[in-house]
């Protein structure tokens, strides 16, 4: 049989599961965005993981996927860091940021995370084929990323702003260690993992979100029904379909999606939100486009013989 675990025959189940996740992930920033309407940014980070955790517990303990499967402590500790990496830090960064810069930013920002992917795991892992066709597609694909959002989500000059920005870029960081501790880590099963991650998560942001916001306060339904959402789909459901992929395929493979997302959000802004887009949007969408088939082309090849 083919092994499917590399980055370069990721095959066609992970190619499906990487769609799949862009698809959720594509709602998150328009999510977070209403849920901050009503919501502070730290119980919306807050929220998001202890919603994401009791559903992980619950459906962990019906496919025997629980807590006592995980192992031994090696595997804990680095469940713990997956979550401080994948939710914690940049949940916390991206909704604070989103409060002082465009939605968009927080959109650019996440097309740093191939890159920085790229270069941690041609530290970190064995990843191969790191070369300049890939490089040459990352690079297209962040042009896109950028004609996206134009120059306009980089204006304003307020301290708040600046900072703004900052937290965004760095929950980028965030994600590509989480992208490298999620390979390294030894097999283990990928709700048990998520679950650690999410409850670990929650410990450390519940007395954040105490200390700085004091009590929850929800001041639209519109917001919790999408502080819901986000806890369900692009927290739970995706932090699961995430360690699939990055444990089959590796994190140059998963760190596709961030080519995907921005796309999916343009299109969910088009048909929810009935935003009006200008032709760049759909250049810069094609230039997204274009840098996956150049960095990934022997993996669409290798899926299609799959299919």
């Amino acid at each position: 049989m083919t092994d499917i675990r590399t980055a370069d025959a990721p095959g066609a189940q992970n190619w499906a599961l990487l769609i799949t996740l862009s698809l959720i992930w594509g709602t998150s920033f328009m999510s977070v965005r209403v849920a901050l309407d009503g919501i502070g940014p730290m119980w919306v980070a807050t929220g998001r993981t202890l919603i994401a955790a009791v559903c992980l517990l619950i459906a962990g303990r019906f496919i025997g996927q629980g807590l006592s499967t995980l192992g031994s402590v090696r595997a804990w500790v680095y469940a713990a860091g997956f979550g401080i990496f994948a939710a914690a830090l940049p949940f916390s960064l991206l909704s604070w940021g989103q409060q002082h810069v465009p939605s968009a930013f927080a959109g650019v920002s996440m097309g740093t995370v191939p890159l920085l992917t790229l270069l941690l795991a041609a530290f970190f892992t064995s990843e191969a084929g790191i070369g300049p066709r890939r490089f040459a597609g990352i690079a297209l694909g962040f042009c896109g990323l950028f004609a996206l959002v134009g120059p306009g989500a980089f204006g304003g000059d307020s301290a708040l702003v600046q900072w703004g920005r900052v937290a965004c870029a760095s929950s980028a960081v965030c994600y590509a260690i989480s992208n490298i501790l999620g390979r390294l880590a030894p097999p283990m099963p990928p709700i048990a993992m998520a679950t650690v991650a999410m409850l670990v998560s929650t410990v450390v942001l519940l007395p954040i979100a105490v200390l700085t916001e004091g009590a929850p306060r929800v001041d639209s339904q519109l917001s919790l029904m999408a502080l819901l959402w986000v806890g369900l789909g692009p927290t739970a459901l995706a932090g699961f379909l995430q360690l699939i992929v990055l444990q089959s395929a590796g994190p140059l493979f998963l760190s596709l999606v961030s080519y995907m997302v921005p796309m999916w959000s343009v299109i969910f802004g088009i048909a929810i939100l009935s935003e009006q887009l200008s032709i760049g949007t759909f250049i810069a969408l094609g230039l997204i486009l274009s840098g996956i088939a150049v960095a990934q082309s022997r993996q669409i090849v290798a899926a299609f013989r799959r299919v």
